[in-house]
């Protein structure tokens, strides 16, 4: 019997995602017969539920709370993971004989091709609202937006002044605001929210200039009561779901031929299944 290559993403909790709806879109365009797989993994849980697997698993995609457990259980990383200290990609090559666990960061290029989508090519000063895994992705991907400063805004600030470092190795300055004067930071061309559906914190006390873009990196529920709230005042919301999808086609990349930069076979096409699959 041949044994079916199979790939998943990691979270906790992970009922809501769509990623096993993107990936197997892509995989059926591709004609490959592999299984993607939505795996409910605890806090700390990462390197057991690894270990408890076999050769068939190619490939996990890695959302809250395990990117900083992934970038330790990689032997190696990209250039953006080190950047982020983040990994939300991992690749187990077998190609020596032996396991050999690769690690690579796609939320960036996520953020910025979905800013791009929407006609955000550049932003001299973005808030980033949260001081998790995925604010050093937002940091670094503001930084290839062309940011100047990035105001990172976060409930506890102690636990997001290691994004001041984030932004040093990404080359944009970056100041910790406490959530508590959100209305002291200067107004922002664009807002990123790293903040999980399940809280509902108000930006109308957010400074921003004519036109500003949130994106709002939650997509369920959606649409967010904070991007509802965003765009009632005129700006322009982008969904979490687009920076989803376009951080899942680098995976399948990744996932495909070990290489984030080498395109698919007719990747156009898989593209529009991916995007068509999620009704974007």
């Amino acid at each position: 019997m041949t044994s079916i290559t199979t790939l998943a993403v990691v979270g906790h909790p992970i009922g809501h995602s769509l990623s096993p709806v993107l990936h197997q879109a892509a995989y059926q365009e591709l004609g490959l017969d592999w299984k993607y797989l939505a795996v409910d993994v605890q806090p700390g849980e990462l390197s057991k539920f690894i270990d408890s697997t076999d050769d068939t698993l190619r490939g996990l995609s890695v959302t809250m709370p395990h990117k900083t457990a992934a970038l330790e259980i990689a032997d190696d990383i990209d250039l953006i993971s080190e950047q982020t200290q983040s990994v939300n990609t991992l690749f187990f090559d077998h190609s020596s004989g032996q396991c050999t666990t690769h690690g690579f960061n796609t939320d960036v290029s996520g953020i910025v091709n979905a800013c791009h989508d929407v006609g955000v090519v550049s932003a001299r000063h973005v808030a980033v609202i949260g001081g998790g895994a995925t604010a050093s992705s937002a940091v670094v991907a503001a930084a290839e937006l062309g940011a100047e400063h990035v105001s990172v805004i976060a409930r506890n600030p102690q636990k997001a002044f290691h994004l001041e470092q984030v932004g040093q190795r990404a080359g944009v300055n970056v100041s910790v605001t406490p959530l508590s004067q959100i209305e002291d930071v200067s107004p922002v061309d664009l807002a990123i929210s790293t903040l999980p559906g399940d809280i509902e914190q108000s930006l109308h006390l957010l400074s921003r200039t004519p036109h500003a873009a949130l994106l709002d990196v939650a997509y369920s529920p959606w649409p967010s009561r904070r991007g509802t709230e965003w765009a009632s005042s005129g700006g322009e919301v982008i969904s979490g779901l687009r920076m989803l999808a376009h951080q899942a086609l680098i995976q399948v990349r990744i996932f495909v031929h070990g290489n984030p930069f080498e395109k698919l076979p007719n990747e156009e096409s898989v593209k529009r299944a991916m995007f068509e699959s999620v009704s974007l």
